[in-house]
């Protein structure tokens, strides 16, 4: 087999050759006019047929749709097109009957404000360690006494006739513990199930470590579910930093992606809007992030900053670190005029890389 750099200019001989350029014919300069968008709009008709044609060809030779396996989805049309979400920053306390009264009241609050769609924090019904998580923990599958945090999620969605994405509290099943975002229509019917797939396994020497999985079992399964409000992707925090589970979300047709999280004072000033921008511009949809709000008394001490992005990676709304309600619009519309204006999709180099979906790979 032939090394990747060998050549004519690399052969032996020209290797032996102390002045191999001696070989090679010099060519005479060749001046080729450069085509502006302008000069190409003032072409004739049938010029600018040809060129379309040659860029069509070229796509068509870069496969862009192998580069998605299996093949992405259409976007599919959404439920409505405009729609107000809510982000309730929440203070969160050592007290867990205060603290679902407390998301109750702020849910309510933003759907009194026009939210057809209420994102709430990670972990918002108990502190935020491992020492918490067991002692906090619901048997959510059981409802009822045995998970009251998704038990009034559920009896508010209803009555409200919204769609909740019920951030994060965590999930006892038998001897494991997860951390675990539930998603429940506006008949109050339980839509969605995320386990975190990516667990927040952290140490920056001086400044912060944290491990999860200490007491959390890592989730197997991307969340994908369609709402009355369009189509949403799921992650919880630590999974905002896999640009891969985005990608799979959004060849499976996601229009949003929803990411409670509680990104801590090292990384959430250098990262956390960063991440949520990269994740809106790479995939041409919207995220919407939701944090708790900030207790430097706490032991672990969230940056706040809850956020929607656009599909132009602009920052829509967004707060500080208080104890806070969002309500921003999301218009559906704009991503169709993103996705022509820059047609990443029909550019893809399927012929270089590729996506591969193992789930629905497997399922096919």
């Amino acid at each position: 087999m032939k090394s990747a750099v060998s050549s004519s200019l690399f052969n032996s001989k020209n290797l032996l050759n102390p002045n191999p350029l001696s070989r090679f014919i010099p060519l005479k300069s060749v001046f080729l006019p450069i085509l502006s968008l302008r000069s190409i709009s003032k072409l004739p008709s049938s010029s600018t047929s040809a060129i379309r044609s040659i860029s069509s060809s070229m796509a068509s030779s870069f496969k862009p749709e192998q580069a998605r396996v299996p093949s992405a989805l259409p976007l599919p049309a959404p439920p409505l097109t405009k729609f107000n979400i809510g982000l309730c920053q929440l203070s969160v306390t050592a007290d867990k009957k205060r603290n679902i009264s407390h998301a109750k009241n702020a849910i309510e609050e933003a759907a009194s404000k026009g939210a057809k769609l209420v994102l709430l924090p990670e972990i918002w019904n108990s502190p935020y360690s491992n020492d918490s998580f067991p002692v906090y923990a619901e048997v959510i599958d059981e409802g009822g006494d045995a998970s009251p945090s998704t038990t009034m999620l559920s009896e508010v969605s209803k009555r409200l006739k919204i769609t909740i994405i019920g951030g994060s509290i965590p999930e006892r099943v038998g001897d494991r513990l997860y951390n675990t975002c539930c998603v429940f229509g506006s008949d109050g019917e339980l839509k969605a199930k995320h386990r975190k797939i990516h667990l927040f396994d952290i140490d920056i020497p001086g400044k912060i470590t944290f491990m999860e999985s200490k007491t959390l079992t890592a989730g197997e399964t991307p969340t994908i579910v369609d709402t009355d409000v369009g189509r949403i992707g799921i992650g919880i925090c630590y999974d905002i930093r896999f640009q891969e589970l985005a990608m799979i979300y959004a060849a499976r047709g996601a229009h949003l992606l929803c990411y409670p999280g509680a990104f801590n004072m090292t990384t959430g000033p250098l990262h956390w809007e960063l991440l949520q921008r990269a994740r809106a511009t790479d995939n041409q949809l919207y995220v919407a992030t939701c944090s708790p709000a900030r207790d430097s008394g706490a032991g672990y001490t969230a940056w706040g900053h809850s956020t929607l992005v656009g599909p132009f990676g602009e920052v829509l709304a967004t707060t500080e670190h208080e104890e806070d309600i969002i309500i921003a619009e999301i218009d559906y519309s704009i991503l169709e005029q993103r996705r022509t204006s820059l047609p990443l999709n029909k550019q893809r180099r399927g012929d270089l890389y590729q996506l591969v979906d193992i789930q629905r790979l497997n399922s096919e």
